[in-house]
């Protein structure tokens, strides 16, 4: 207790000082799973990218963090076994070794798992630091099975939208008139979905509490909402017979441009739901402790501060205004060409997978949902249309993820038990 009582403030102001390090991580890194798609087929310059991107991630981390953010705190390890001295150094060598590696990521321009990364650390400095009884080992089963299920989902639902955007409007008479008729349905399911997931699941450690016929009834005023912007937005678009001459389908994709802005928002949010948690968990299992004085028992079970799910969307957001620009290209250029239409599919599809794991709390990466979607969208062009050798090192990258998170919290986690205790 003393440990505690006697650094108390200072090992507060640290794990906010790593926690932010990790969250401007997520923000550098991981914005290219929200909005490198966007960029990748114009429907989005950078800039409109990032400005969409720091309205909706923030949106997402504050509103609707809470329930992954639990997982991370208390799912991946005992509190029990570990001390409270040993758990609050343990999560800041977490913090600090998953945000080290996002920055070297983030420099070669790698899209990494931050999902990866953290649970990777968390579980380094528990199973070698402390014991390996430390760890919920049956927790971490679902984790890591969500890692191949997730991307094999949205893949799965990428190709089904892919398909029936073909079906109802690429391959007809009239692609325009039908893409003008069927595009504001896809902006009433976007609305609805993120809306559903975060009003009946995400509101609660804000304070608002509804019921689910509520919860259902207000999504859908949100996706009629949505809708009704939608057709507003596409009255203005008027058939492009010139551009139409050089590429059949041009009027038809501004139109989906559209649908993108709508996507790009929900897709956005759903990341700021997800990941934020990967930079904050970690530092609300640091502030229970500090602030029940050592208990971790209490501290396992106190709800997590909003001030701290805040501190991570203000990090996220600079990380992604400061240095994002970096892996946007990889997964907006480089796996497959993107075209609006390819791009919603793409987009819907990992927010609608993303949002549904962050309802019921579980960590997922956003970077293997997205990355599945867009490998989902190729398939369906045949597997030529995919540059297998750029997906070959994305897959390198990931590997390599988990065991340098788990090898650099080791070795943070040595250097401030040498310092502290």
């Amino acid at each position: 207790m003393s440990f505690i009582a006697e650094y108390g403030f200072v090992l507060l102001v640290l794990a906010c000082a790593f926690g932010f390090f990790m969250a401007w991580g997520v923000g550098a890194n991981d914005v290219a799973n929200a909005m490198g798609t966007s960029v990748g087929s114009r429907a989005l310059t950078i800039k409109q990218a990032i400005i969409v991107a720091m309205i909706f991630e923030f949106c997402g981390a504050y509103l609707a963090g809470g329930e992954v953010t639990e997982t991370i705190k208390n799912g991946i390890v005992d509190a029990e076994v570990i001390s409270p001295d040993l758990m609050v150094l343990g999560m800041m060598s977490a913090l600090l070794a998953a945000g080290t590696w996002l920055l070297i990521a983030t420099m070669k321009g790698w899209p990494v798992s931050t999902t990866h990364s953290i649970i990777g650390a968390v579980i380094g400095f528990a199973a070698v630091g402390v014991s390996t009884d430390a760890v919920h080992w049956d927790a971490i089963g679902p984790i890591v099975a969500s890692w191949v299920v997730t991307p094999l989902l949205s893949g799965i639902v990428a190709f089904g939208l892919f398909m029936s955007v073909q079906k109802l409007i690429i391959n007809t008479d009239d692609p325009f008139l039908n893409a003008k008729r069927f595009v504001p349905l896809y902006m009433f399911l976007t609305g609805f979905m993120v809306a559903l997931m975060t009003v009946t699941k995400g509101l609660k450690h804000v304070g608002l509490t509804l019921s689910g016929g509520q919860g259902i009834l207000l999504a859908f005023a949100i996706g009629v909402l949505v809708m009704l912007v939608g057709i507003a937005l596409l009255s203005r678009i008027k058939l492009d017979v010139e551009a139409d001459r050089t590429f059949h389908y041009a009027s038809v994709e501004k139109v989906f441009a559209v649908l993108m802005i709508f996507t790009a928002c929900s897709m956005a949010f759903a990341h700021g739901a997800n990941d934020v948690a990967n930079a904050v968990g970690p530092l609300a299992a640091v502030v229970g402790v500090i602030q029940s004085g050592g208990a971790a028992e209490i501290a396992a079970k106190s709800a997590v501060p909003g001030w701290v799910l805040l501190l991570g969307a203000v990090g996220i957001v600079i990380g992604l205004a400061t240095y994002g620009y970096k892996v946007i290209a990889t997964i907006g250029k480089e796996i497959t060409e993107l075209t609006p239409s390819r791009v919603f599919a793409a987009e819907l599809a990992t927010a609608t997978t993303v949002v549904g794991a962050s309802a019921i709390g579980l960590p997922v990466s956003t970077t293997h949902t997205l990355v599945g979607a867009v490998l989902g969208i190729g398939i369906a062009r045949g597997i030529g249309a995919l540059n297998l050798g750029v997906v070959g090192s994305i897959f390198m990258s990931w590997l390599i993820t988990l065991p340098a998170g788990a090898f650099l919290s080791i070795v943070f986690f040595t250097i401030l038990k040498a310092i502290f205790v």
